[in-house]
């Protein structure tokens, strides 16, 4: 058995209000015009960052540490837009993602990472994929990419949707005690579509967080 590359259904039953997936649904195509979901929500304070690890400058970009294990590679293939705001969301966007993979590794949900680059829903989101890695005792390896990634802006600029597909074909869940790597066969269960609501913090500092989180399983559009 594969661990998907977040554990999705198993998180359903404790967050139904949470996720949205849409099996099947075919096309979710939205108008400029539609408005982006949580675009209301505020950004809430981080709580103060863990002592300064001796991870490089590279994997610290907002002075939090987000370094993975080598063989756990989180892979983005993505041109960042033009605007200013929707290239800083995209970019915390992939740190949050990188922050519940950190979160996964270290076996906690408090890890400073993870709760620099989410807040309300999207914090809930983080800590539930990871208490079900370390309730099953799993860790992840291999490659998770990242592409097509889209943004939207919201009419008053303090939220940005960010959307992409996530290929987990080559990224396996790995048992800690045995060491032993969970494969299966290649299919449509290692795609799924995401749309990642954004927020700015409101401080000087150019830091986005992940208000909410919303999940299309068996994408077929990301094949």
């Amino acid at each position: 058995m594969k661990r998907r590359s977040l554990p999705v259904a198993a998180a359903l039953t404790a967050t139904a209000a949470l996720l949205l997936t849409a099996c099947g649904s075919g096309d979710d195509k939205s108008s400029d015009n539609d408005k982006i979901a949580g675009a209301g929500q505020e950004a809430e304070t981080p709580k103060e960052s863990a002592p300064a690890s001796g991870a490089p400058a590279e994997d610290k970009p907002d002075g939090v540490d987000l370094s993975l294990p080598k063989d756990m590679n989180l892979v983005f293939d993505w041109d960042k837009p033009k605007d200013g705001n929707e290239a800083a969301a995209m970019d915390d966007a992939a740190n949050y993602l990188r922050a519940i993979y950190r979160g996964v590794d270290k076996r906690t949900v408090k890890d400073a990472a993870v709760t620099t680059y989410s807040t309300g829903d999207g914090l809930h989101y983080a800590q539930v994929q990871i208490n079900e890695w370390i309730k099953g005792g799993w860790t992840a390896t291999g490659t998770l990419r990242h592409y097509d990634a889209t943004t939207r802006s919201a009419p008053n600029g303090s939220s940005v949707e960010v959307a992409f597909c996530a290929d987990a074909g080559k990224f396996y869940g790995k048992e800690i005690k045995t060491k032993k790597v969970l494969t299966t066969k290649p299919s449509i269960e290692d795609f799924d579509y995401f749309k990642i609501v954004m927020v700015k913090f409101p401080t000087g500092k150019d830091l986005w967080q992940a208000s909410k989180v919303f999940v299309e399983t068996k994408a077929a559009k990301c094949q």
